[in-house]
């Protein structure tokens, strides 16, 4: 492929970008140096270096992120700060966004890439894929509440479109603590269920998207990328 391009790929920057930095000497390919981003490079052969760095070419990203709390689940907001600014500047790239959103509130799993076709099917309401949640509640959540979340609860506007959801109980008191496993996703869904049956979510955290479940040593605001096992379970 031609160079700018394989530096673009690899988050050096914009195609007009990284062809400023050849045309500046900053490029070597195989140790001699080239000037001209029209050079053909072979990505499984050649060895490219910037500022006399490796050059790792890696055209799709995954990462794992427990996200903070007053954090928004966007690629950019004039008002708030996003979660692509969690990451780093070397992990940064224009491409990457988070799949699926959490409300700035809810604390998490969030799935951030760049692969649109992953994000797609984890997505699509077709595919069914579970989203497992942990809670705090304020109102008694009891067995009968379980029964009327697996029966099914129509939301305000979505009215003949009954949502359902797996409950269970971890602590029943005037301040509940639950786990959730739901298949859909409309906006604030957790939330909006719990308000039909006149009960409040006061504190709401995404352990579980599909196969891939939060690493718990990862702190709010820190993020890693996916193992190998990790991705081929989430493909899968």
């Amino acid at each position: 492929m031609r160079l700018d391009k394989y530096l673009a790929e690899s988050g050096l920057g914009t195609r007009s970008e990284v062809k400023t930095f050849i045309k500046k000497g900053r490029v070597r390919v195989n140790d001699k140096l080239v000037k001209t981003d029209k050079f053909q490079v072979d990505a499984n052969q050649d060895i490219v270096k910037f500022d006399d760095s490796l050059v790792n070419h890696q055209t799709l990203f995954y990462y794992m992120m427990n996200k903070p709390a007053g954090v928004v689940s966007v690629t950019q907001d004039n008002l708030h700060k996003t979660v692509l600014e969690l990451l780093s500047a070397e992990d940064y790239r224009t491409d990457i966004f988070p799949a699926g959103r959490l409300d700035k509130d809810t604390e998490g799993l969030l799935f951030l890439t760049n692969d649109g076709g992953l994000a797609h099917d984890l997505l699509s309401p077709h595919k069914h894929v579970e989203k497992e949640y942990f809670a705090r509640i304020e109102g008694r959540v009891t067995q009968e509440t379980v029964l009327r979340f697996a029966e099914g609860i129509e939301l305000h506007g979505e009215k003949g479109n009954p949502f359902t959801g797996e409950l269970f109980i971890e602590k029943s008191s005037e301040i509940s603590e639950i786990r959730l496993i739901i298949h859909r996703g409309v906006y604030h869904q957790v939330k909006r269920m719990f308000l039909a049956l006149d009960m409040k979510v006061i504190y709401l955290k995404r352990l579980r998207m599909g196969t891939l479940a939060l690493d718990m040593r990862l702190e709010a605001g820190n993020y890693r990328a996916l193992t190998a096992h990790e991705l081929e379970e989430l493909k899968n």
